[in-house]
């Protein structure tokens, strides 16, 4: 069983992905690793792993016919020993929670879940004067990356997306052209929503704004414009992760009728 497999066990079982999207495209791809951790049984079966890559924080994954043995806090005392300090819990289960208290490790960072449950189709978007919203062409590529750098400049994930990490996400199964809505203002993308849709239930991928361009309601709307997007497809559900100090974002999100699902916490030492 491959590290792979391990996470989609532990997801099936937990409700919640051990390793963000940015770990499964490492690991997909036999990108370098900084933290690769394995614990395996005689049979050379994986039972429990941990996993980083660059400067990322620590991920850890337990099988879950082999918990409650003391594999992820051996794994975790192995590494907080080599100077690892930083470590998510997606979906911060209460095992993950009695693991880092035990530890002494505490919250850092939580990023929430947010969930959006379409009971009647979604108000109209509202478009500031002077904008354009269409769908995104290969051409907007640059323009886009260059957006949701400035955008997302303190973001340690989403700020680091680059031409060769848009290709993988662009070339991936779930990515559709008509999905991925771009903000337009005298010829010059100033925004973009990009949607999301994955075992029948939609989400809010990404939406970056040029901070040239933020505090009109430009947000709002590009939000508003993939969700009636998602809600034409048929789709019941829409999820999106968001920081969970950022005030303004939980604003808009909110009152567009979505409530929290769940969180992911980031916990250091």
């Amino acid at each position: 069983m491959s590290i792979l497999e391990l996470a989609e066990r532990a997801a099936a079982v937990d409700g919640a992905e051990p390793f963000n999207e940015a770990s499964l495209f490492a690991l997909r791809d036999g990108s370098p690793a900084r933290v690769l951790v394995q614990l395996t049984e005689t049979d050379g079966t994986i039972t429990a792993a941990a996993y980083a890559v660059g400067d990322a924080p620590v991920e850890i994954v337990v099988d879950p016919a082999h918990r409650r043995a003391g594999k992820g806090r051996r794994i975790l005392d192995e590494l907080l020993a080599d100077g690892e300090d930083r470590y998510w819990a997606h979906g911060d289960l209460p095992a993950a929670q009695a693991l880092a208290a035990s530890a002494g490790l505490t919250p850092e960072r939580i990023l929430l879940v947010l969930r959006l449950t379409f009971d009647r189709p979604p108000a109209p978007e509202r478009v500031p004067d002077g904008i354009t919203l269409r769908s995104y062409v290969p051409e907007d590529a640059e323009q886009l990356i260059a957006v949701n750098a400035r955008a997302f400049a303190h973001h340690p994930e989403q700020g680091a997306m680059d031409a060769a990490d848009f290709a993988r996400r662009t070339s991936s199964d779930w990515f559709d052209p008509a999905g991925l809505f771009v903000a337009e203002r005298d010829g010059r993308i100033v925004g973009f929503h990009w949607t999301k849709v994955e075992e029948g239930i939609g989400e809010v991928y990404v939406v970056g704004i040029d901070p040239e361009a933020q505090g009109g309601g430009l947000g709002t709307a590009l939000t508003a414009r993939g969700l009636r997007h998602l809600h034409e497809l048929g789709l019941p559900i829409v999820d999106l992760y968001v920081e969970g100090d950022n005030a303004p974002a939980l604003k808009v999100y909110r009152n567009l009728g979505f409530t929290d699902w769940k969180k992911d916490v980031l916990y250091s030492r």
